[in-house]
């Protein structure tokens, strides 16, 4: 009986390789997060100085608003209470044809009324001679019976001064006089005044007829 055969090195079993781990894979520096890339919220110290902007930009805000409203408001107050250039243009030469209208219309019957006008309707050196002869021009006019009264045809603006208070005019009328006998009689007539800005509106200080000029042959 022969010997067991022996088992060659070759059928041996070798030993089993060692599982070594492998390395874990790295991140590479572009896998990486940088603190730079991820947003950070601001400082805090960087808040109150924030604020301190926004309030200072409303501030501006509205201190610009007031200032224009302030200014505005002081314009059209401004402008209120000193009337413009055609206001005064327009009043002086509607009471001053009102007042040339009055000194042209009188009624014997109610002669202290009327004279009451022109004494109303006047100032300066045209007033005072009107109150001196007062008296006289109402008995002459009471004797004559006579009744006059007067229309505004037209009227014009011929110079006006806002800062001295003066003005001129020219207004063209129709006057109708009716005597205490015969028939009415009705003319017209220009007449010129000088007007003075009073505290109770334009009043006329002259007044003048305007001499009507005619006009000659080859001119």
């Amino acid at each position: 009986m022969s010997p067991p055969e022996d088992l060659s090195p070759a059928d041996d079993t070798s030993p089993a390789e060692d599982a070594s781990p492998a390395p874990a894979e790295s991140l590479s520096p572009a896998d990486d997060i940088s603190p730079a890339s991820a947003e950070s919220p601001s400082p805090p110290e960087d808040q109150p100085a924030r604020r301190l902007l926004a309030a200072a930009v409303a501030l501006f805000v509205l201190a610009a608003a007031a200032a224009g409203w302030f200014g505005w408001s002081w314009y059209r107050a401004a402008d209120a209470g000193q009337p413009s250039y055609s206001q005064a243009r327009d009043r002086a030469l509607q009471e001053g044809e009102q007042a040339v209208q009055n000194f042209n219309t009188l009624d014997y019957r109610h002669i202290g009324q009327g004279i009451g006008l022109w004494l109303q309707s006047s100032t300066g050196s045209l007033h005072s001679q009107i109150q001196a002869g007062r008296a006289q021009f109402s008995a002459e006019v009471r004797n004559a019976r006579t009744i006059t009264t007067a229309r505004v045809l037209d009227g014009a603006l011929t110079a006006l001064n806002t800062g001295a208070g003066t003005a001129r005019i020219i207004v063209a009328l129709q006057i109708t006089v009716i005597p205490a006998k015969g028939p009415a009689v009705t003319k017209q007539n220009r007449l010129e005044a000088t007007l003075t800005r009073t505290g109770s509106g334009w009043k006329v200080s002259a007044l003048g007829q305007v001499p009507i000029t005619t006009a000659t042959a080859g001119s």
